[in-house]
């Protein structure tokens, strides 16, 4: 029977009233020393009332009330709204610029030397405010410094080497828009038995592979079948690459050559959650929240400072980088001091060769910070899902190509994790007539942003914990990249060895790649003048008669003096421990003030050095780099990635050969994958991560959370659901 508008509205009034009456009545089962402030929520907050009430029940998301003021609070913090109207309208009136606005790569803050920013921690004299300028007019690259106090630009440089800026969106558009009007292309689609309407295409970088590819900006278009799902990536139309003058705004060349290679199915490959036909072949799981009852313990203050248990750090979005972490401190357990642990942390490239020498694969080897942005590509992350409740969100602040601000909505959260983890126990059994049990829950702080790069998502985590470490994190999620093949079972593949990569369903080849991604950590240990010491573990013979021991290991250290003695391949043979330390900063014991860089899984590129990937990439021939500090040596592939040569990376200024014992130095850590692709990778990725980690080395007297409060039953409300029982 068709309801009425009336009953529908009767129904919604009585289901309120309940709710209310419901929220004051106490839960059948009482809390153990707790109490709930809003029952409803323990015993209601499930699919079913999610699905009658919807947006009653969505997560509320943390902002700020002024989300951009008009005036930066901190050195470090973004350009605002109207500094970014006020650098737009300084270039509008330059010269050079005057008849025709140049298209904007990249506007951002041209932040104050550390100097300056220690000065202003001191005596609050803020630096004065800059903006740096990449722009593009007439097919030439310009860098501008524009100083806004001053209201002009101070200094500018043309053309400053081999390579390009970030893409643009105009760009993007315009290479679309070029190969969508092409009638060769067209034909070719159509060829392919795929409807022009079906048609999804991607804009992929070409890399750089010798001269003819020199004097113009130009971009590689592959397209895919969306007939059928959401998920194209599927459904290749293998070997159709066209490329495209991106300043000419033209076709240059059409390869076709895989004309007999069918596009595959759309079947069983659309991921969302509406389209599952079937349920999971599993128990399903009780939803899980981590509730807060007094809310997250962590504050933001000024918009980008964030105080939680002993630490304090700036946080910010970045157009290029992502998300950035700025003016670590965490506070000393024995005296209160704010210790200075990282001056500015951040993912300075991101490497991804795809292991295919075919014509429309070999140039797949992307530099994705410095050829697209890792903030550019971030989208609105999901509350409840990418992030926890309590999480607070943050906005980008964002320029287009016209010189417009724009804002990138809800592109980094903030939240504790409580996973189960213990921070330290230990325990006696009552040998000697007492007994201790002794446990410290471990809390974490998460600063997490997730990057879509095309077919790819990569989930950044910086995570803070009380013990003064420092864990970053990189997953990988989302789609393969992959490659049409007539086959449909690999009994039927004749010359398995000339497959670049298994079948991960019919018709798709899921080729094998790589990633890597470069971190820019420049630690500050108890100040900017720091040593890198590599200290090795050495096997040590006992002499004959010594002991009952035939070998024990030593541990040896050797202070790098200059860059190249920095340069570290990690070793499973070679056992060694890479401190960062002060050696002018010494504890009660004489040992210097310092942090380790501990690493994680890991994986080194087996390129050939020679090869034109790995020339543009040098900064994975090691695994660890430290070089001296230079404000203008952030971007591990180079300022201007895009078609780059590999003359402005970091191998380049490393072999410089600066001394950087007792300097104010960068720690570069590339953290790897090897991706051999597999059926549990089709049709999306369950995440993959590695990390690794920040460790204090002699920086702290004694444990730091020696102190740290334990949990009692009375400190948490316990929710129980209505029919449960204990």
């Amino acid at each position: 029977m068709k309801s009425t508008p009336y009953l529908r509205l009767s129904f919604i009034l009585f289901t309120v009233l309940f709710i209310f009456a419901y929220s004051w009545y106490p839960l059948s089962k009482p809390a153990r020393h707790g109490c709930f402030k809003f029952p409803i929520w323990c015993a209601f907050k499930n699919r079913t009332v999610h699905a009658m009430f919807g947006s009653i029940l969505e997560p509320q998301i943390s902002k700020p009330k002024n989300l951009f003021p008009e005036t930066p609070l901190h050195p470090l913090d973004p350009l605002t709204i109207q500094e970014i109207n006020k650098v737009r309208a300084i270039l509008s009136r330059y010269a050079p610029f005057a008849w025709s606005f140049p298209a904007i790569h990249s506007l951002s803050l041209d932040e104050p030397d550390k100097s300056r920013v220690l000065e202003w921690e001191k005596s609050g004299a803020f630096p004065p405010r800059k903006a740096s300028v990449i722009a593009m007019l007439n097919g030439e690259t310009h860098l501008l410094i524009v100083h806004l106090d001053m209201g002009r630009v101070m200094a500018h440089v043309t053309n400053p080497g081999p390579g390009y800026p970030i893409v643009s969106m105009d760009d993007i558009s315009v290479v679309l828009q070029a190969t969508m009007s092409n009638e060769e292309f067209n034909k070719s689609i159509i060829a392919r038995g795929v409807k022009l309407s079906d048609v999804s295409c991607l804009t992929l970088s070409p890399g750089w592979y010798g001269p003819e590819e020199e004097g113009r900006r130009i971009m590689k278009v592959q397209c895919f079948s969306s007939q059928g799902t959401p998920n194209f990536y599927m459904r290749p139309i293998e070997g159709l690459t066209v490329t495209v003058d991106i300043d000419k705004r033209e076709v240059v060349k059409i390869s076709n050559t895989g004309r007999g290679i069918p596009v595959p199915k759309g079947e069983n490959t659309d991921y969302r959650y509406t389209a599952q036909n079937k349920p999971p072949e599993m128990e399903p799981l009780n939803p899980i929240s981590i509730e807060q009852p007094s809310g997250p313990s962590f504050r933001i203050e000024n918009g980008h400072m964030v105080k939680w248990a002993n630490w304090v750090f700036h946080l910010k979005a970045d157009q290029r980088a992502g998300m950035v972490i700025s003016r670590a401190m965490v506070r000393d357990s024995e005296t209160g001091e704010l210790r200075s642990v990282m001056h500015k942390g951040f993912a300075s490239e991101l490497f991804v060769p795809y292991m295919d020498p075919d014509e429309g694969w070999y140039f797949k080897s992307y530099l994705d910070a410095g050829e697209f942005g890792l903030g550019a590509t971030a989208m609105a992350l999901v509350p409840l899902n990418d992030c926890p409740r309590y999480s607070y969100y943050m906005d980008g602040l964002f320029v287009a190509a016209d010189g417009t601000p724009y804002v990138q909505p809800n592109m980094i959260c903030l939240f504790e994790r409580y996973a189960g983890d213990i921070g330290w126990r230990h325990s006696e059994v009552p040998v000697n007539g007492f007994e201790t049990r002794e446990s410290r829950p471990k809390v974490t702080l998460v600063a997490r942003m997730a990057a879509s790069v095309g077919n790819y998502d990569y989930v950044f985590d910086w995570e803070f914990q009380t013990d003064g470490l420092i864990r970053i994190k990189v997953g990988l999620t989302g789609m393969l990249m992959v490659k049409g093949t007539p086959y449909e079972n690999m009994n039927r593949v004749l010359n398995k060895d000339g497959m670049t990569g298994p079948l991960v369903s019919e018709n798709v080849i899921g080729v094998v790649h790589d990633h890597y991604i470069s971190f820019h950590l420049d630690m500050d240990i108890d100040g900017p003048n720091n040593s890198f010491v590599k200290v090795n573990l050495v096997k040590q013979e006992t002499f004959p008669g010594q002991s009952p021991r035939k070998s024990y290991l030593k541990a040896k250290r050797h202070v790098a003096k200059t860059e190249d003695d920095a340069r570290i391949k990690l070793n499973l043979y070679d056992p060694s421990e890479f401190h960062l330390v002060n050696p002018s900063r010494q504890s009660r014991l004489g040992n210097p003030s310092g942090y380790k860089v501990v690493p994680g899984g890991n994986a080194a590129s087996l390129l050939d050095l020679h090869d034109p990937p790995q020339l543009r990439s040098a900064f994975t021939n090691n695994q660890i780099w430290v070089t001296q500090y230079n404000r203008t040596e952030q971007w591990a592939g180079g300022l201007l990635a895009y078609q780059s040569k590999g003359d402005d990376t970091l191998d380049v200024w490393s072999k410089r050969n600066r001394p950087i014992e007792n300097k104010d130095i960068v720690l570069w850590y590339i953290l790897g994958f090897h991706h051999i692709p597999c059926q549990e990778d089709y049709p999306i990725m369950p995440t993959v991560s590695a990390s690794f980690d920040l460790k204090p080395v002699n920086f702290f007297e004694s444990n730091p959370i020696l102190g740290a409060i334990p949990n009692f039953e009375k400190d948490l409300p316990v929710c129980w659901p209505p029919a449960s029982s204990y």
